[in-house]
């Protein structure tokens, strides 16, 4: 069989002609196959050029998935899965690209953390658990762990919470202290941070009180008549988290008012 015209494309791949039939390939395959100097191939040949172009298929594919961003291992596990290709051969991949210096649990970690801090509202907590989802071996996180700015940490913490205060108009201070724990815990950040944060900050129930008691005053006055009236709004402001002495002062003082 004539090995003919060797020609590169756009792409970065190479055309060979073969017997008047052309088959697109990578440079690797044509160097491993000396298809540069040899200008008959028997069908033994052709068919390990075949498999050869086979394996290097997915190995490209597996380097631009990578290129993209940095990858774990795990990550690279899952997406040789969906290749028919035996074991052997995913282990000769990624031992390729980590000889390149591409695939690297540690280089994961680091961008990972570093993305996560610096681009993204999550907490050490909810970083520490995504990569040991990903399989980071333990030391790796903890190492990496010890150099994280904790005063970056607190501080950015302090300004989720404080953009969260000064936005919401409905709940309670008790309400609203309690949601900033709950969800704060969930991006990642420990409690005993947030408390601490949630301890030097000064929250104002007046303006909210007022407002809820005037939506609720709206609904139940259709129904109810006072005294009823009153002790039904007290016990649905109260439900509400606001503090009962707030609650008291502020009837006390509408009722002066009328």
């Amino acid at each position: 069989m004539k090995v003919g015209e060797i020609k590169k494309l756009k792409s970065g791949k190479y055309k060979v002609m073969i017997d008047g039939e052309s088959i697109t390939t990578y440079d690797d395959v044509i160097l491993k196959n000396r298809l540069l100097f040899q200008k008959e191939i028997s069908r033994e040949d052709l068919k390990q050029i075949g498999i050869d172009n086979a394996y290097a298929e997915i190995y490209h594919k597996t380097l631009n998935y990578l290129l993209r961003r940095v990858r774990s291992r795990k990550e690279i596990d899952e997406y040789l899965e969906q290749f028919e290709i035996a074991e052997s051969e995913k282990e000769k991949i990624k031992k390729r690209l980590s000889d390149l210096g591409l695939l690297s649990d540690l280089a994961y970690a680091k961008a990972y953390i570093s993305d996560s801090l610096y681009l993204s509202n999550d907490g050490p907590n909810k970083i520490e658990n995504y990569l040991l989802a990903q399989e980071i071996d333990e030391t790796i996180i903890e190492e990496e762990f010890a150099k994280i700015d904790m005063s970056y940490v607190k501080e950015k913490l302090t300004k989720l919470i404080l953009k969260r205060i000064a936005r919401d108009k409905k709940h309670s201070n008790y309400q609203l202290q309690q949601k900033i724990v709950m969800d704060m815990v969930q991006l990642g950040y420990s409690k005993d941070m947030i408390l601490e944060i949630l301890s030097t900050q000064t929250f104002e129930d007046d303006e909210k009180l007022e407002k809820e008691y005037e939506r609720i005053y709206q609904k139940l006055s259709k129904k109810w008549e006072e005294p009823e009236l009153s002790y039904k709004i007290k016990e649905k402001l109260y439900s509400k988290g606001f503090d009962i002495h707030d609650i008291e002062n502020f009837l006390d003082k509408k009722n002066q008012d009328f």
